[in-house]
């Protein structure tokens, strides 16, 4: 069982960034494909990143390319997603997952972290 824990969430005018945390349980986190969702009130949960287990592939919802950044430390247990020129519709419910699948690319993964929210002003 691996246990998720993100942090970094809070209140932001447009325009500024905020970087998130998700640190994980257990010795094997460097096995595991990593991913970042967001939900917003009334929407479906939706992907935001993906990092590879190594960290050399990264992939993103088109509305974050350019302004987001995910990143791991396996070292720490720990992903990142810096998030940068942050705007209104970024508001949401941000959520880390993991996957046992080192090549996963699906959106069900094994893992779900309890969410941390992230509130853009305009």
């Amino acid at each position: 069982q691996v246990q998720l824990v993100e942090s970094g969430g809070g209140l932001v005018q447009a325009g500024g960034s905020l970087r998130l945390s998700c640190t994980a349980s257990g010795r094997t986190f460097s096995m595991y494909t990593m991913g970042w969702f967001r939900q917003a009130p009334g929407k479906e949960r939706e992907f935001v990143a993906r990092i590879s287990v190594s960290g050399a592939a990264t992939y993103y919802v088109d509305s974050v390319k350019g302004r987001f950044t995910v990143s791991r430390d396996n070292a720490k247990n720990t992903v990142y997603l810096q998030m940068n020129s942050l705007k209104p519709e970024d508001t949401a419910v941000y959520y880390c997952a993991a996957d046992r699948n080192p090549n996963y690319s699906g959106r069900r993964y094994d893992y779900w972290g309890q969410g941390t929210q992230v509130t853009v002003s305009s």
